[in-house]
């Protein structure tokens, strides 16, 4: 496949599933032990990043990491619903060789968001 080694896409994608986990502890640095989030094997099944009740209360998602040259989006989709849960709404968080990192999530998971974003700033605003 590709001439890439097995052990190097693996390797690539428990990077991503590293990086993910350092920055997410980082954003969470006040609230989260180093052991609230893990990274999981290579070729387990389920999720990539295990998290905690309290790292899920704060971050609920479902993730599944990908980091390779051609991704089939809908397969990686289906795959991180597998593993989501009712509290856990699944997300594919993915790059490929000297690109940027980028997430998918459900449209309605993106409103959400949006909408939480929102109240977030109306609640810190000052009438005037």
């Amino acid at each position: 496949m590709n001439g890439i080694k097995i052990s190097s896409r693996k390797a690539k994608g428990r990077n991503l599933q590293k990086m993910v986990r350092k920055i997410l502890l980082e954003h969470f640095e006040k609230k989260l032990e180093e052991d609230d989030i893990r990274s999981t094997g290579m070729g387990q099944s389920g999720v990539d990043l295990l998290l905690s009740p309290l790292a899920q209360k704060l971050f609920p998602y479902s993730v599944e990491c990908k980091n390779c040259e051609s991704l089939n989006i809908f397969k990686a989709l289906e795959q991180a619903e597998h593993n989501s849960t009712d509290k856990l709404k699944p997300i594919v968080i993915f790059k490929r060789n000297r690109s940027k990192t980028f997430v998918t999530l459900e449209f309605d998971e993106f409103l959400r968001l949006l909408k939480n974003q929102k109240n977030n700033e109306e609640e810190n605003t000052i009438p005037i």
